[in-house]
This record gives C-alpha cells, structure tokens and sequence, in this order.
C-alpha cells in the first residue's frame, strides 16, 4: 500500500458550523460543549480554529495545559515513551517512571508525615479513591462536604459535589452518608464562624463524629466559583479532623500544580492534609490522576482494593515527570504570581469603570483567577445572562473564556502560567472589548 493510502481522510474547507452540526449527530447532547469552535492546532498560549481564526487561552481547558500547548519538553517526554510502549497497566508489569512519579508527589506532598501515592486516569476517580482509603482506615461511613463544591461526575463524586445543575440533575439517588455544610463566602454574608457552627449542628443533628470517615474541602472552589477557603477556616478544619479521627481529603485537583502559586495551595494555610486528589495540569494535557496522603492511611486497603486498567499510563507518568521539571526549570509558581499581578490591575481597572455590574475579584490565588457579574451592584443580583453573554462575544472576538458558579455569574481566568505579558494584555483587551459591547 502507498505512503498517499495510508494518509488520513482530508476534511479541509468544513466550518465550526459544519462540524458542530456533525457533533450534534453524532454526540449525546448530554456532552455539550461551550463554543462551536473546533480547534485544529494549538502552541503556547494560542489556539487556531478549523476556520484558521486564532484564539487567545484563558482556560487551558481547564485548568489542564498550565505550561502551554505542546510544550517542548513534555512532548518530548511522551514521544519517548509512546516509542517504548504505551500500556502494560501498572498493576501487571509496572515501570519505573510510576515508581518516580510516586517517589516525587511524596516528596512534594506538603507535611512532615510519610507519603504514599496511588494512580488513577481522572479525577474524579482520585477523589471516589480517596473516600475508598479514608473509609477502610477509619472503618466509618460519613463523608461531610460544602454546598458549591464540585468533585467530579462519577456517582458518588457527584454526591460531594455541591452544585445541582447540571452536574446532578437527573441522576440520583446519590450514594448515602453524604453530607453538606455551607462554604464560607464572606462576599454572600456566609462567615467562616457559621460554616464551622454548621458542621457541628451536622455532628449533632445527623451523623456522630465517631461515624465520620473524612472532610473533603477544595482550597479553593473550582466549578462553586472560585472562592478561596480563608486559612483559618482549614486551619480550623484540621484541628477538627484531628480531634475526632477524622481524615481530611484536600481536593486539589483544579489549585494544585502551581496554579495558585505554590505546588499545593493548602500550603498557603500552613496545614499537612491527610490525603490529597490531583490531576488537571498534573501533566499538562495527558490524562492521569493521583491519591497522594499519609502512608499509615494510604495503606488502609487492602492489596488490589485500588487501581484501574488506565492507572498510572505510562505516557501520563512521562508527561507529569515532565511537568513537575518545567514547573521547577521554569519557576512556574513565581510565575502564577506574576500572572495574577497583570491580571489584578488589568481588573482592578475595569471594576472601576463597571462598578454596577463586576461585583467582586478573586485574584488573590495566582492564576486562579475571578470576576463574578451582578445587577445594579448588588451582589444579591446574579447576572448569569451577561455571563454567558460575554463567553460568547469572547469567543467571536478571538478570546478562549470560561465560566463558574452555583449562580452562573462568575467568569474564571486560567491562563497558562507561562503565558507572556504581551498575550495577557492582548486577551484583556478583548476582554474589556467584549464587555463594552454588551452593557
């Protein structure tokens, strides 16, 4: 067969508009997706549509490609190993880069205690291992965690997840011995006093201390609309969790990385958690997950009680040793810093010239980064509409955004944390452009 039989079919000249009819088709509507642009190469900071229109990142999907698209050094690293083989599953033949992978997160791991790590693929599935290990070392059932939390879309993750729409409406029953205490959000009134008497009215009201397996907390609220947990209140946590046995689970999986300016953000609160959930810009675009925490909890399961046929893939395990040297080589923590000082200004501006409609700033956190729209100034007044409305006029004005919140009213800022000075204004520039068009 000739090298031009072997080439793959040609779908040049289709749209957006083309391919999202076909995805319409051909896609349960269930996975939806924010805009119909259908990207077909992307570097760095940029993206290039189907179309050849050229899109400026504040999302790296997600929190996900925080070193950039197709960073030199992680592709590399992946090439290398996809040319060695690309699965033998960990839990039959492993190799050594899990091996190092796990050896590094455990040194990373905030805390003086001993890690252990295991692999998962995503992580929500981090997250349902987790509660797994901290219920077989505690040998209790309850789980608490806080309304506008998201945990992931798998059932039980689905159950910690504090937000109905979309992520849980129409698929209960949820697993039991699930419980939800409010997060505190000084901006909406809720202080960090009366989250904490919450948890203790759940202690008296519906599920003893002694029956509590683990506190699961993000240190800072992804898709609930990125409100950071004050650090006295995880401080405050931890105190609680030792009190009571009680394991407490951070849900890094959308701060860690680097994305807030330190490898884990909790750190910033000077707390050791005792199992940590990772996954996102752990590898910069290449799935893998991970359960991090203290080896005598880690070890609560039995052998073969953990794992999965995906876990720990090697090109995974390649592309976060990888990562983990770009965020050191490159200072990727200054960086998020740096990131969030351009941005701040940059928002601090337009917050002045909208007072009425951007209510609130979360930029305190690096490159995980807020503006949550209102009504009339008032905070009361959630402006989901003009949220949605500005992804949009984003999208058609060169700009990749994204939005969060239990309210839908709060547009995130995820850059890539190398991202240069020069694309940061560029993308705010059409960010205020974009605003401009529609209030």
């Amino acid at each position: 067969m000739s090298k031009a039989n072997l080439k793959a079919p040609a779908f040049d000249g289709l749209s957006n508009h083309d391919w999202q009819a076909r995805k319409d088709d051909a896609v349960a509507r269930g996975q939806g997706n924010i805009a119909p642009v259908y990207i077909e190469r992307a570097q760095g900071s940029e993206l290039w549509d189907v179309e050849g229109k050229r899109y400026i990142d504040f999302g790296t999907g997600i929190a996900v490609v925080s070193a950039g698209h197709c960073h030199p050094k992680i592709t590399a690293a992946v090439t290398e190993q996809v040319n060695k083989f690309s699965h033998t599953c960990v839990m039959v033949t492993p190799y050594d880069t899990s091996v190092r992978l796990a050896e590094k997160l455990n040194e990373l791991a905030p805390g003086p205690s001993k890690k252990k790590s295991i692999f998962v693929t995503t992580g929500a599935e981090a997250v349902e291992n987790a509660v797994k290990i901290a219920r077989a070392h505690t040998g209790r059932r309850g789980v608490i965690a806080f309304n506008g939390g998201f945990h992931g879309r798998t059932m039980l993750a689905m159950g910690l997840t504090g937000k109905i729409t979309p992520y849980k409406n129409l698929f209960g029953p949820f697993p039991a011995e699930i419980y939800h205490a409010p997060f505190p959000i000084e901006y909406h009134g809720v202080s960090v006093e009366e989250s904490l008497k919450a948890v203790d009215n759940l202690f008296k009201a519906d599920l003893d201390p002694s029956d509590c397996a683990a506190i699961i907390i993000e240190p800072v609220q992804g898709e609930g609309g990125f409100y950071p947990a004050p650090a006295e209140f995880l401080q405050a946590l931890r105190k609680l969790c030792d009190e009571h046995g009680i394991v407490l689970i951070v849900d890094e999986i959308q701060s860690g990385f680097a994305r807030t300016g330190t490898w884990f953000c909790h750190q910033q609160a000077g707390i050791e958690a005792d199992l940590i959930t990772v996954a996102k810009g752990m590898a910069n675009g290449y799935p893998i997950a991970a359960v991090v925490g203290k080896a005598e909890i880690m070890d609560a399961p039995l052998p073969g009680g953990l794992g999965g046929t995906y876990a720990g893939s090697p090109l995974g395990c390649a592309a976060a040793l990888a990562m983990i040297d770009v965020i050191e080589e490159e200072d990727l923590n200054a960086a998020s810093t740096r990131v969030a000082g351009v941005f701040g200004m940059r928002l601090q501006a337009l917050q002045a010239k909208y007072p009425k409609v951007i209510g609130h700033l979360r930029t305190n956190h690096g490159a995980m980064m807020a503006m949550e729209l209102i009504k009339d100034g008032d905070a009361g007044q959630p402006d989901a509409d003009l949220t949605k409305a500005l992804v949009g006029k984003a999208y058609e004005n060169g700009l990749a955004l994204l939005s969060c919140g239990v309210r839908g009213n709060v547009i995130r800022f995820l850059p890539a944390l190398n991202i240069s000075e020069a694309l940061m204004n560029e993308g705010l520039d059409i960010l205020e452009k974009s605003l401009a068009e529609l209030v």
